[in-house]
């Protein structure tokens, strides 16, 4: 494509409405603005989205939680208890393409006029994403449910950790992320269904749901022997090897997931007997002989340092890698040169640094046009692109309205 011609966004014109806080209604958000949506987060006045508040750290009076997820959006406040500021949020979902509510209550929906029922008869046209930790059927409906809830039913926390561990949250919230992720293909599924049918649908997205599918591998395997899965710590239930093991100053990480590789990895630490023995030439063996395994292979491992042998076995194209904390990630030349981290400049955080999307497209790329926005910053802005003037502007402020 050359330069001259005009790259349009994946999603250029399609207007989103988020009214979500925390992590996975706001992360989905923004990443459907990454896309190229017009993302408008609906926030209340007195304080907002609780993620501004959770710190520190804070940068210029703002959240860095609240930052890392919430780029490529205007900030629009609104009362829902108010006549005049519920008006408002319904003359801006009439435009919406999508609408993202993380409210857990059916009968709160209902009573704050943001249930799909009503807002399908305004605008049949709107995709509602419904955020929740349970969904909006079954015994658990209208429960509470944040992301460590989630990861701690979804079977995976007694996975977690070394054998000999208390059951083990995993340090990110990954039942959050999940959901986001899954939200996303969710809305664009409903976007193109959009396009065919002309009316929008409702989508039931779950914490316990999108956390628990991350155990697919695991329940399979249960399903087949009706054996409780093990904790394995780094190590694979069904690859061996396949984790991380110690070398002379540290531990790096060794995946062979074929024979072949076997055969390769062998072949570099000079265990040519073993590569043969019965034992462990093929990996159902291997799997059945893990501890046997690393003992050999770490034998062998603590010859040399991790970044020597990392050097090796690229060069053999045997996967493997180094273990990195957050500071050695970020400034990895491969993410740097892969654009993996964004500069904004925010009005009271200076320069802002975000991770990128991991989206890459090659005619419409993923954009950053807006830093994450102050409470209410675009409130005004939002406004007048509704019709409204000056003076009902100044009133609905005046009202405590927006």
């Amino acid at each position: 494509m050359s330069s001259s011609e005009h790259v349009e966004a994946v999603l250029q014109g399609i207007l989103v409405v988020d009214s979500t806080q925390a992590l996975a209604g706001p992360y989905l958000a923004m990443m459907l603005g990454d896309l190229g949506a017009d993302v408008i987060k609906v926030e209340r006045p007195d304080g907002g989205d609780q993620a501004r508040g959770w710190g520190p750290p804070f940068a210029g009076g703002e959240s860095s939680y609240f930052m890392a997820v919430n780029r490529n959006k205007r900030s629009f406040t609104c009362n829902f208890k108010n006549p005049a500021g519920l008006e408002a949020l319904h003359k801006l979902l009439d435009r919406a393409d999508v609408f993202i509510n993380n409210e857990r209550r059916e009968a709160t929906r209902r009573q704050m006029g943001v249930d799909y029922a009503t807002l399908a008869v305004r605008n049949p046209k709107l995709v509602y994403c419904s955020i929740t930790g349970f969904g909006m059927s079954g015994p658990y409906e209208g429960r509470a449910g944040y992301d460590i809830i989630a990861q701690g039913m979804s079977g995976m926390m007694p996975l977690t950790g070394l054998p000999d561990s208390p059951p083990m949250r995993y340090p990110a919230s990954i039942a959050d992320l999940a959901t986001a992720m899954y939200g996303l293909s969710a809305i664009l599924g409903a976007l193109l269904v959009r396009q065919r049918t002309g009316r929008g649908q409702y989508l039931d997205m779950t914490l316990i749901e999108s956390q628990s599918l991350w155990s697919i591998i695991h329940a399979a395997a249960y399903f087949q022997t009706g054996e409780r899965p093990k904790k394995l710590g780094n190590d694979h239930p069904s690859i061996v090897p396949y984790g991380t093991f110690r070398a002379q100053d540290g531990y790096l990480i060794i995946g062979c997931a074929s024979e072949s590789l076997w055969h390769k990895l062998c072949a570099i630490l000079g265990l040519e007997q073993v590569r043969d023995d019965p034992r462990y030439c093929v990996n159902s063996e291997r799997v059945q002989r893990r501890d046997e395994v690393r003992k050999i292979l770490e034998e062998r491992l603590a010859q040399r340092t991790v970044a020597e042998w990392c050097v090796e076995l690229e060069a053999a194209q045997i996967p493997s890698g180094p273990i990195y904390d957050v500071p050695q990630m970020l400034a990895d030349p491969h993410m740097e040169a892969r654009g993996f981290i964004v500069k904004q400049e925010h009005p009271t955080a200076g320069t802002l640094r975000t991770l990128a999307s991991p989206l890459h497209f090659s005619d419409t790329p993923v954009s950053y046009r807006l830093p994450p926005p102050l409470l209410g910053e675009h409130t005004d802005q939002v406004l007048r692109e509704l019709g409204y003037s000056e003076e009902e502007i100044r009133r609905l402020h005046e009202g405590g309205a927006v």
